[in-house]
């Protein structure tokens, strides 16, 4: 078994599983990984890709992977200033590995979705 078990608060912040994965798994990260797959986006193209996210949200989000390495933010000076970011090589090997959970999702939604209705159906009020 991977070694995801810790016995006090100072373990658990040197575990490196949780450190990574915690700062990978969230929604929003995984979202922008899966954006830059193609090309390196403006921040206004990345948030327009994505529809859903704050611009506060976006922002925290790609300081956070730009801070762990898995992408590049670069100042075009203008005129006007630009701002893009595109995937490091390791944020491209993330996202290697991030693909196969996004085709699995897709092909489970159904059933997904089914045991949704029945365990909400068995369990109302």
């Amino acid at each position: 078994m991977l070694p995801i078990g810790v016995a006090s608060k100072a373990e658990a912040s040197n575990c490196s599983i949780r450190s990574v994965l915690s700062n990978v798994t969230g929604k929003w990260r995984m979202i922008i990984i899966l954006a830059l797959e193609d090309e390196p986006k403006r921040f206004g193209d990345l948030k327009r890709c994505i529809g859903d996210v704050t611009q506060s949200v976006l922002t925290e989000n790609l300081r956070g992977l730009q801070r762990d390495g898995y992408l590049t933010r670069t100042v075009d000076p203008g005129p006007p200033v630009a701002v893009s970011y595109a995937l490091t090589p390791l944020g491209r090997s993330l996202l290697e590995m991030l693909k196969p959970l996004v085709f699995w999702s897709h092909e489970q939604m159904d059933e997904v979705r089914e045991r949704r209705m029945h365990y909400d159906k068995e369990n109302a009020g």
